[in-house]
């Protein structure tokens, strides 16, 4: 009887255990069951929340916050300076040392003429600008005037004879030079050519090593690659941020032509141009990269081109687009990103299918026909001296092609940037 009592104690004991499992599985599960009914319920409310409210932008951070704001325009009047025509303006850049004796309102800047040796000898003026005022609320430009001129010469310190050069884009480096860019003239066998001239005497001190793919191989119909004719290098920009004393430091300059190369030129795509990326060391400049830049298309332009590229730090750019039509001369400038875009210096030609190509970003910043004032031929840019309010002044100035109907045109814009 023990055993059998034994027995039954178990099997009550085990029927406990089995009932109070079972009556906790019973509790959990209906726990269970209103916490996903709770959960389903919450998920619907948010579904219906997120229909109703408005879809989330996700900030884009190849592009820091950047705005430019509009602040004046001067007319530089026709003038001859040292007997020749001061005019053709293609390029600008602007001298962070100052003016001495003279209040922080004025400041200096070097612009290049691209005039081939024919009104004159190849050249690049010192300029002075002047703000009206120093009020943040008030800041406008208010005169420019010629300081001086400074004639190119080759290395053995002959200036440029008639045609051999085509000036279009100036920098100033760290190390008393200016480097300069010719678009070079193919139907006169007269290759592009970035080189550095002293700042002083303007004598050449070299030159960049220039891609034979820029090279043209030909003129007129026989051409078949290299920069188009009065096309080629117009863009020129050394990044600020690699600037040191003396210039012992390396530092970053970029190139890029006006237009496509022949071997580019596609005329049922976007234009493609090729940016050209070097690190000056020393006396020995290395070529790194090469990116693809897409010109946006402008409906009934005759002309359209990218007329000046500006490093302003952090990997960004300003650009700077040049068009004419019917209605005259249009402009815009952009922001650009070259981190993620592909390196194309092994790309032969840019023509046809380019889906495994990455281009260099870019976003509208400013539209200049719609300021409200006549545009002339916009081709300089750079930047200028820090504004009074804090902001960086940006300064942009017009080639007027030495024709009595156009103008040399200066626009100053603030450029703000948010973090």
């Amino acid at each position: 009887m023990s055993q059998r009592w034994h027995k039954s104690k178990l099997f009550n004991k085990s029927k406990k255990i089995k009932f109070s499992i079972l009556s906790n599985y019973w509790d959990f599960k209906a726990l269970g069951d209103r916490l996903l009914r709770l959960f389903s319920l919450t998920l619907i409310l948010l579904t219906i929340c997120t229909a109703c409210a408005p879809p989330a932008v996700a900030k884009d951070r190849s592009f820091p916050e950047m705005s430019l704001e509009f602040l004046g325009e001067y007319q530089l009047p026709k003038m001859n300076f040292e007997g020749t025509p001061v005019g053709g303006l293609s390029g600008i850049t602007y001298d962070p040392k100052g003016i001495s004796g003279v209040t922080s309102k004025a400041y200096r800047f070097y612009a290049i003429s691209d005039d081939k040796s024919e009104n004159g000898e190849a050249r690049f003026y010192s300029l002075r600008l002047d703000l009206a005022s120093s009020d943040p609320a008030n800041i406008r430009l208010k005169k420019v005037a010629v300081e001086s001129v400074t004639s190119l010469k080759k290395t053995d310190g002959e200036t440029f004879t008639w045609g051999s050069i085509n000036p279009e884009g100036i920098a100033l480096s760290p190390r008393n030079s200016v480097f300069v860019a010719s678009g070079g003239l193919t139907h006169a066998n007269i290759p592009p050519l970035v080189g550095e001239f002293d700042l002083t005497t303007g004598k050449m001190r070299g030159n960049l090593p220039i891609p034979n793919r820029y090279i043209p191989d030909g003129s007129d119909e026989q051409q078949q690659q290299g920069v188009l004719d009065n096309s080629g290098f117009e863009s020129l920009s050394i990044d600020p941020e690699t600037f040191s004393p003396g210039g012992l430091d390396p530092f970053r300059l970029f190139a890029a032509s006006a237009a496509p190369l022949m071997q580019d030129a596609d005329p049922e795509q976007a234009s493609k141009i090729r940016i050209l990326h070097y690190i000056i060391v020393d006396k020995t400049p290395q070529l790194v990269s090469e990116n693809l830049y897409q010109l946006d298309q402008v409906p009934m332009s005759l002309l359209n081109n990218l007329t000046e590229l500006v490093t302003v730090g952090g990997g960004q750019f300003l650009s700077l687009e040049r068009s004419f039509g019917l209605s005259g001369y249009s402009a815009r400038i952009y922001q650009v990103a070259a981190g993620a875009a592909t390196d194309t210096s092994r790309i032969k030609s840019f023509k046809g299918t380019m889906a495994m190509v990455e281009p260099v970003r870019k976003k509208l910043l400013l539209d200049l026909s719609e300021l409200g004032i006549p545009l002339y031929n916009l081709e300089g840019m750079t930047l200028g001296p820090q504004l009074p309010d804090g902001s960086q002044s940006v300064v942009l100035v017009s080639d007027d092609n030495f024709d009595e109907a156009e103008r040399t045109q200066f626009i100053l814009l603030s450029l703000k940037k948010k973090n």
